[in-house]
């Protein structure tokens, strides 16, 4: 039976998940081949907007890590309902981890009245599905645990042959299974032993990387912890360090780490990267980071306070004073050190400033809750004009004819027409008067010392979104809520 109008037609978003073992009909193209010709046979329509594609080798057993399965969920959970049904190639596509796939089906179907489909693996409404399907997840399930205790087993065999089983750290390539030193890269790692050893620290180090414009393996940025993976890595003295369990942590003395050696050429010798280890040994001993136990630090511009030139969150440092994050990790360049009594004056000061004058300088944000009722009306319009992108793809997917199509499209517009009209102007309303009269008494209680720190931070946060700190300049932008 032809579904008649926009109506009875169901609107699907499709998920799409490359095997791991890449094999042809298991393709991105094959899968949305297979789903499209199912919704054409069952009268769905599958707007462009709702494919979602995961990333290649990204594997099934953990949802949070999937991409674009958290978009398709959190789509999921807008209002109006977006789509009717979920539609996959295989079950195995959605969630090979039973618990994630009971949590999440149960939460589509149950809450938000959304369904799940297999387009190859078809089963009845009936209760006898319900055991047919959980069969399948279990053997799912069976199937990824298997495999990757094979794979495990398979890469431990490689690792005790000294064959490498993961990405060239920095300072190798990869070619015919086998590390070779990079000609632009190897030199800079010889150099960060040298310059180590000579007495460098890995703060230094990171900062003088990212001057040089040097980018890591994965094109990210060098940090200070970045740096000591790289002078602790035995990969430069000819070795090869693996775990089964995945990532070491910088825990390089577990049990199951396992070390041996490789077939590749040393970048460093081994009698510097001793005289490195035994540096930063050192250096772990004279400043530890666990040697006394640190209390819960509040005060009063906790979580408000941005360098100017990052953007990263000042933070309380072991000194006492507050400091940008990135800048403690090596990836700020510029301190943003300042004492909290010193940036407290300031910050109060400027506030005072402000209630004083009774004029904000350029740095107010609108308020969080400045949604009005023609703000709703404009949301309204705006899933009517979605439904005009829907049914224009029903007809151009020969889900509708021109006549449905056209009919359809007038009633949108019409409907489109009558929000438009209940639109209003607001009257005027003066934002600053009403905000002065909120938070006048607020300078005098950040003031109090009677009142504690984590109280001052509450306040603040009532009406500042957020401080820039400009450690060159001694000043504050503070940015309120209007």
């Amino acid at each position: 039976m032809k579904y008649k109008g926009r109506e009875s037609m169901r609107v699907a978003a499709a998920y799409i998940r490359v095997s791991t073992d890449d094999q042809l009909e298991y393709s991105p193209d094959s899968q949305l081949i297979e789903i499209r010709r199912y919704a054409k046979a069952h009268d769905i329509v599958i707007p462009e907007d709702y494919i979602y594609i995961e990333d290649d080798g990204i594997s099934g057993r953990k949802t949070k890590k999937r991409e674009a399965f958290q978009r398709m969920i959190g789509t999921a959970k807008t209002k109006p309902k977006p789509f009717d049904v979920i539609l996959l190639w295989k079950f195995s596509r959605f969630a090979r981890n039973r618990e994630d796939s009971v949590v999440y089906k149960s939460m589509l179907r149950k809450q938000l009245g959304i369904d799940v489909i297999s387009v190859s693996e078809p089963l009845s409404d009936d209760k006898m599905s319900i055991l047919i399907e959980a069969m399948i997840e279990a053997m799912d399930e069976y199937y990824s645990i298997n495999l990757s205790e094979e794979v495990t087993r398979g890469m431990t065999e490689k690792v005790r042959r000294g064959e490498p089983v993961s990405i060239p750290a920095f300072g190798y390539s990869i070619k015919e299974k086998q590390y070779y030193p990079n000609p632009k890269t190897a030199p800079i790692v010889r150099s960060l032993f040298e310059e180590y050893a000579a007495g460098a620290g890995c703060r230094d180090l990171a900062t003088k990387l990212n001057d040089m414009g040097i980018r890591s393996t994965r094109g990210n940025p060098f940090e200070n912890r970045t740096v000591e993976y790289i002078l602790r890595n035995p990969v430069y003295i000819g070795m090869i360090r693996w775990s089964p369990e995945g990532k070491i942590s910088r825990n390089y003395t577990k049990s199951n780490v396992m070390v041996v050696q490789g077939s590749h050429e040393p970048i460093v010798t081994r009698e510097l990267w001793e005289q490195v280890q035994d540096r930063l040994d050192e250096v772990k001993r004279t400043y530890p980071k666990y040697a006394r136990v640190r209390e819960r630090c509040d005060f009063m511009l906790k979580g408000l306070v941005r360098c100017s030139n990052c953007g990263s969150t000042l933070v309380h440092a072991s000194t006492g004073s507050l400091q940008c994050h990135s800048y403690g990790r090596g990836s700020c360049k510029v301190s943003h050190s300042i004492t909290l009594p010193k940036i407290n004056k300031i910050v109060i000061e400027s506030i005072e400033a402000t209630f004083r004058l009774g004029v904000f300088p350029l740095t107010v944000k609108p308020s969080k809750q400045s949604i009005d009722e023609n703000a709703l009306i404009q949301q309204q319009i705006q899933r009517e004009k979605r439904k005009l992108d829907r049914i224009r793809e029903a007809y151009e997917n020969e889900v509708d004819t021109l006549e449905e199509y056209k009919a359809n499209k007038e009633k949108i517009l019409t409907e489109i027409e009558r929000l438009k009209a209940q639109l209003t102007p607001t009257p005027p309303v003066d934002l600053r008067k009403k905000f002065f009269e909120k938070n006048k008494n607020s300078v005098q209680k950040l003031k109090d010392p009677t009142i504690s720190e984590s109280e001052k931070n509450e306040i603040l946060r009532s009406f500042v979104d957020h401080i820039v700190f400009n450690r060159a300049k001694g000043t504050v932008d503070v940015f309120y809520y209007l």
